[in-house]
Formats: C-alpha cells, structure tokens, sequence
C-alpha cells in the first residue's frame, strides 16, 4: 500500500484529496487541527490516520511524520494543503500579526512538512517519494487586497522549484497545484460577490472540489520518472485569464 501525508486534511480541499486518495487504496495519514473533522474525513477507514497536528510546530511535524511511516512502513507522497487567508485589506491596513500568521501558516508550515518528507524520502529504501505543494491562483495573480496571501503563494512556487531541484540526485519529485475556485467554506464567499481588479463586486464561478482531489491524486500516482511540475485547476469560467 502506496501512503501519503494530507495537511489540512479536515475540509475542503485536503478532505477531497483524501477521499480520493483513500478510494484508490492509499494508506492517508490525515493532519490538520481538529481532530473532530479528521475523524469526518477518515469515516472509520482502516487506511485513514488520523493525527491531529499543528503544522506550524516542527515537533509537532517530526512526531507525526514519524507516526505516518511506524503506520504505513514508509512515506511515498506529501500533499502539503495546510493554509490560511486573511481579511482584505490594503498593506497598511494589515495587521503584522496578520501577515505573520499567514506565513507561518503558508510557508513555514510548508517547508517543515517538506523537510520532514525529504528527509525521509532520502533515507528510505527504495529511495525517493513526491512532494506536491498547494498553491494558488494567486501565485501568478494576486487578487485586490490580498498582500500576504499572495506574497506566500508566490514563495510557494520558489519552494517548489528548489525542492524539485534539490530532490533530483534522490529520486524526490515535487509539483505544485494551483487552484482557483474550488467549492469550499473559503470559497462560500464568492457565490455572493468578491471585489475585482477594477472595484467592482461580481459573483465568481466555483467548481466541484472533487476534481480537484482526483486532480492531486492524479500528480500523487505518477512513476517518479515523471512529474507535473505544475498543474492549474480552476473553474472554467473564473476571472483569472485577463483578470485586472
């Protein structure tokens, strides 16, 4: 049995990708905070486990990816979904607080998940696994207001194209997807209408998430001799081609 490691594993986007996952017989190891939603998304599986994990915390990262591997017997794929937005607002208008909150949300709890996973990956035998990190369609355009969002999906491309580099001698493959209006509780928003680049308020596209998970699962099952460095998934009609 093939094994991945979900953050954000609770909702939305991480729990499409698990069921999707679980459904095409992957042991899943499910992180994220809440450990009611987790148990949500396993539904008892015996494949599914469930480790409530605060992904910001290194010890906390270390302890369950070494639960993943005691489980499974090894790691071969990383889904790093875990992520968090804020109000928007112009950059003065942003707390420090707020920006420090989504980078280490973002980016910081990405890169302890991907040092945990490449440090596996390294050393086990065989060697190798695949890393895919969440981006955004904000890490190519930002959307008005969205300062710190934006800035750590951008450093996610950074992050991936340095893992994607570094892993190659090891057999670690990492991708990235970037999504764009998957229906989820973050996304409930613009089926009431979000501001655009020009001021106005318009009501956005949304998509069926479940595409999205078969999207990840897709990138997940691939031999390591292959890899999608980049994927975009997004709602056919959303503002993003000629957004601005």
């Amino acid at each position: 049995m093939k094994s991945i490691i979900i953050t954000g594993a609770g909702s939305g986007v991480g729990r499409a990708a698990a069921e999707a996952c679980l459904n095409a017989g992957w042991g899943v190891a499910l992180l994220g905070r809440r450990a009611e939603a987790l148990e949500e998304t396993a539904k008892g599986r015996d494949a599914a486990l469930v480790l409530p994990t605060d992904v910001t915390d290194e010890a906390a990262v270390e302890a369950a990816f070494k639960a993943t591997v005691d489980r499974f017997g090894r790691l071969d794929a990383v889904f790093n979904n875990a992520g968090a937005s804020s109000p928007p607002a112009t950059a003065d208008e942003t707390p420090v607080e707020t920006w420090r909150h989504v980078v280490e949300v973002n980016l910081t709890a990405t890169f302890l998940c991907a040092r945990a996973a490449f440090a596996q990956m390294r050393l086990q035998d065989p060697q190798g696994g695949r890393i895919i990190n969440n981006g955004s369609i904000s890490a190519h355009v930002p959307r008005p207001g969205s300062a710190p969002y934006t800035s750590t999906k951008h450093a996610i491309t950074g992050l991936t194209k340095s893992l994607s580099l570094d892993g190659r001698p090891y057999r670690i493959a990492c991708g990235q997807i970037d999504i764009g209006n998957a229906e989820t509780p973050m996304t409930e928003r613009m089926a009431e209408g979000v501001p655009q680049a020009n001021g106005e308020m318009a009501i956005e596209d949304r998509m069926d998430v479940a595409h999205v998970g078969e999207a990840v699962l897709q990138m997940a099952e691939l031999p390591l001799e292959s890899n999608i460095q980049f994927m975009t998934i997004m709602a056919t009609n959303m503002p993003f081609i000629g957004r601005g």
